[in-house]
Formats: structure tokens, sequence, C-alpha cells
């Protein structure tokens, strides 16, 4: 379990109060993107003077982690903004220095998805970042349909692939569908399914086993943007169909809104009947 953690909220959230109330140990952190070709923490602080480190540091010596999510819905991807792989790896390279990462996440979505030569240079950056830090695990976050990957979220994985890079997780957006009528909780298990097939055909040596390891499932809690509703029956569901495939990773949209459990602005509030960290403590029961 890894939910993601806006880092952009206002008062900074406190990892290590979020861990202990939700019963949790590690967190992804949103969202590292881009002023030029230059990593930043959301436009607002740069991730070269250790913004945040602290945390993170009291985090890991609770028996925590974090990995760092590149990209996210606003601003700019460094693979975007970077035009060589050089300028790109060098950014990556020190956003991983300064917080000792042992995973890097890159939540690719909006124009970033569709974007081949961005998508190609990350490719290539990342394969280099990994030899340049044995062990560094990856993951990519993108878009998803009941169906699965779009044509162009397959794209991104091929390219990984064919680049080189050692991917541990694909991990879906299960959210925002914008169909009426939808059921949060199936088509969350069906997305996860239907990826699994994908990452089959990108990859027809893996083992089943290997192939669920590899697929990781993220919904967006209570109230989606499209007024869809992911809520508690919805967790469950997902939780006991994680536990049934051992899926690599169970993460949520987000802690913030998990603990405020409150009606109002969706990126503070989840507008369903909840009690704070409700969804966090239901997630933190799958451990693999």
């Amino acid at each position: 379990m890894a939910p993601y953690v806006d880092m952009g909220a206002w008062p900074t959230p406190s990892l290590k109060d979020l861990a202990a109330a939700g019963n949790l140990k590690s967190f992804t952190l949103a969202f590292v993107t881009s002023t030029g070709c230059k990593a930043t923490w959301f436009n607002a602080y740069d991730p070269r003077t250790g913004w945040g480190r602290e945390q993170i540091d009291a985090l890991r010596a609770a028996g925590g982690d974090v990995k760092v999510s590149f990209g996210g819905a606003s601003g700019t991807e460094l693979g975007q903004a970077c035009s060589t792989v050089d300028a790109l790896f060098a950014e990556y390279d020190a956003v991983v220095k300064a917080y000792d990462l042992r995973y890097v996440d890159f939540d690719i979505e909006g124009t970033a998805v569709v974007d081949r030569a961005a998508n190609d240079r990350r490719s290539a950056a990342l394969a280099r970042l990994q030899r340049a830090h044995p062990g560094l695990k990856v993951s990519l976050t993108l878009p998803v349909l009941p169906e699965g990957l779009t044509e162009d979220g397959v794209a991104v994985v091929r390219s990984a692939r064919d680049a080189g890079v050692d991917l541990d997780l694909v991990n879906v957006m299960a959210m925002d569908y914008n169909r009426a009528g939808t059921d949060y909780g199936d088509n969350a298990v069906r997305a996860a399914q239907s990826t699994r097939d994908q990452l089959k055909a990108l990859h027809p040596a893996k083992s089943d086993a290997a192939l669920w390891k590899m697929t990781a499932v993220t919904p967006m809690l209570g109230e989606n943007d499209d007024h869809g509703v992911f809520n508690q029956g919805d967790a469950r569901q997902l939780v006991a169909f994680a536990r049934q495939n051992h899926l690599g990773m169970l993460s949520f949209w987000e802690m913030t809104r998990d603990a405020n459990a409150c009606t109002g602005p969706l990126y503070k509030c989840t507008n369903v009947a909840q009690s704070p960290y409700e969804f966090s403590k239901l997630f933190a029961a799958y451990t693999g």
C-alpha cells in the first residue's frame, strides 16, 4: 500500500501523522513537475534543496518509506519539458539523490500520454537511471478504462520495455470513466484484469503470478470528477480481489481527502459519508 499524498495541499500534510492515523507505512508523494527542464515540486519548491526531506526521514525512522511521483494531471512532466535524454536523466537523478529514493513513479496522463517522443526520451532516461542506481524500482501510472489501458498507454509501457526499463508496476488510475451508471468497484476489478491481459501480450514469457504482481490499481476515493462514486463497499471488493490475485500494489487518490472526511471541493473532500481515515484502514488490510 502506497496511497498518494498531495504534497501541495495546505497545510503541508504530515506524513508521520497520516501514517499513524491511517495504519499505513508508505506513501506516493505527488507531484514533481517541471519549470523549463528543471525538476520542481508542483512549481513551488526545488527538490535539490531536499524540501520535505525531514518528513521522509521521520517516516523511514518509523519503518515506512516513500516513492516520489513525477507528472500528474497538472503541470508538465519532465519528459516533455526536457529535449534530450541527458538533460532528462540529470533531473531524475538529482531527485533520486536528494531523497535517497528506492522507488520512483511516473504519472503519465493528459497530453503526456500521447507524446511518443517524450515517452521514448523518458524510457531511455529511466533505463539509464536504473543503471546508475542499481535496485531502483520504477512504476508507470496510467489512465485506464474497464477494457484496459488506452492504445497510447500501452505504447508507454512498450516504450519502457523496449528501452530496457525493469518496470516494477503498471499502476492504473481506476477513476473518472465518464460513463453513466458505472459501478466503480466492478470497473476497478475489470480494469485490473484487462491490464493484466495487456501486460501478458507485452511480456509473454512472464508467469501469471508475475503479471499480477506487475499490476497495481489506484481508485479515486468517494466522488470522482465525473460524479461517479467509489465507496467503502467498492474498497472492500477491490481489496478482496487484490488478495485473491496477489496484485503488486493498491493505492488511492488521495490521503488528505480521506483524512478530511468532508463534503466540499473534490480536491480536499470525498463527499461520501465516512469517518476520517476509513478508506486508509480498509486498504491497509491488503498486505500482498
